[in-house]
């Protein structure tokens, strides 16, 4: 042990700053900048315009009350028969209380279909819907769709749960601006105490996912609102055609809408419960699955966003600039950078890896505390710093390799076409139709 600790002080020892700048310029050039300085200026600007704008707030949601619009809660969902009771009990608790809901069993094969007819008949459910033949989740959503009377469509996962005032804060956003066409809510993993799988991304939804939507709705390239939670004026879904077949369909109906020059607006303040991946396995499935959709739909289907036209907007170009960058080219590039220190200089490793990991701890320690602004509880938050010390692995390593494996098998192999995730029917289709 003692000629370990020898080692690493004494290579720690011969590096000066051209050497540490010369294999770690990113970490201060990029991931320092970006991750903590500029999300802490634009967090601080999003609450000060929040405290000086409170009377626009109150009046939005004045209106809101005033009106108060129908809206449908649109759950599509595949084999979710277990999910249901706690979703329509978290729906029953709401303040906002004129909806209905539509729930449609996508050719589900368990006890979907008794407890979806039995809420029906109850009266808890407006209305159940059932595909015999699974055509995949967007082929359900368009069916609600279909069958939907609100002027907002509230689309929700069916393992999920709503605080009691998501649904009254989501729809006060569409009433404080203007050509708002689609808003994400909030995500908190309900099940974190399942596994320490669970509890890293009850860590991950609060720090990384939260807290960089706040950061990018703030600068207007807000990239995607997620299944789980998402609010809808029911005509600019109908303008655009609905979802699109095949998976990816929550970052696809973005970019759809904000091709069209709608704003797109992330609100904290809406919570949703979600069930995370349980098992390290599902997890690796759930994110290869997500990452597939970076190459999928900013690479390929909608490419024409890269391209000055007609219809080209900046906050478009840098929304997908934002993603690929820091995505794709940040995960390909390090990948290079490795091998380039294992070939070049691999006396170099034995202290960086443990400098850069205590680098990142103190860049996710920062993140976390400007973090406890923005968590609802903060006593939860706090039990579970003790598991902070393994977030730069997780985020740093296991998310990077799982991305980059995504990255490569969806570039080269087209994967997402033939993931069990979506029926092969409509992933055919999908392909077919560049998809």
């Amino acid at each position: 042990m003692g000629s370990v600790w020898g080692s690493f002080f004494s290579h720690l020892s011969a590096w000066d700053w051209e050497t540490i700048l010369h294999w770690g310029w990113y970490v201060f050039v990029i991931d320092i900048p970006r991750f903590l300085i500029l999300e802490g200026i634009v967090l601080f600007a999003n609450f000060r315009d929040r405290f000086f704008t409170r009377d626009e707030w109150k009046e939005a949601h004045k209106k809101l009350l005033k009106e108060e619009p129908l809206v449908t809660i649109l759950v599509p969902g595949h084999n979710e028969g277990k999910h249901l009771y706690k979703l329509i009990v978290s729906l029953k608790d709401q303040t906002y209380k004129n909806f209905e809901t539509v729930i449609v069993d996508d050719g589900s094969t368990d006890d979907t279909a008794v407890i979806g007819r039995y809420f029906e008949k109850t009266g808890a459910v407006t209305q159940f819907l059932r595909s015999e033949v699974r055509g995949g989740k967007a082929s359900a959503a368009n069916l609600g769709l279909k069958y939907s009377k609100g002027k907002f469509i509230v689309h929700i996962d069916a393992d999920s749960s709503l605080a009691h005032d998501a649904i009254e804060k989501a729809l006060i956003p569409f009433y404080r601006y203007s050509s708002v066409g689609g808003l994400g809510g909030n995500l908190v993993v309900r099940n974190e105490e399942d596994s320490l799988t669970t509890t890293m991304q009850y860590l991950e939804y609060q720090q990384s996912i939260c807290t960089s939507r706040i950061v990018l709705s703030k600068l207007g390239i807000y990239k995607i609102i997620s299944g789980a939670f998402g609010v809808f004026p029911k005509e600019v879904l109908t303008r655009v055609g609905g979802w699109d077949v095949g998976p990816g369909l929550d970052g696809d109906i973005t970019v759809k809408i904000r091709k069209l020059g709608y704003r797109i607006l992330f609100e904290e303040r809406a919570v949703c419960k979600t069930h995370a991946p349980i098992t390290w396995r599902a997890l690796v499935k759930q994110r290869i699955r997500w990452s597939r959709s970076l190459i999928r739909f900013r690479v390929r289907k909608h490419h024409d966003i890269w391209v000055p036209n007609k219809n080209f907007r900046w906050s478009n170009f840098f929304s997908f600039f934002e993603n690929v960058f820091f995505g794709l080219v940040l995960d390909i590039t390090w990948i290079f950078y490795m091998l380039r220190i294992i070939i070049e200089n691999p006396d170099f490793l034995i202290a960086w890896i443990p400098v850069k990991y205590l680098l990142y701890l103190c860049l996710y320690f920062g993140q976390f505390l400007i973090s406890v602004k923005i968590v609802n509880d903060r006593k939860k938050f706090f039990s579970k710093i003790l598991y902070v010390p393994l977030y730069p692995i997780y985020m740093g390593g296991f998310m990077r390799i799982v991305r980059t494996i995504a990255y490569i098998d969806e570039f080269f192999f087209y994967d997402s076409y033939h993931d069990s995730w979506n029926p092969q029917k409509t992933s055919k289709k999908a392909r077919e139709y560049g998809a």
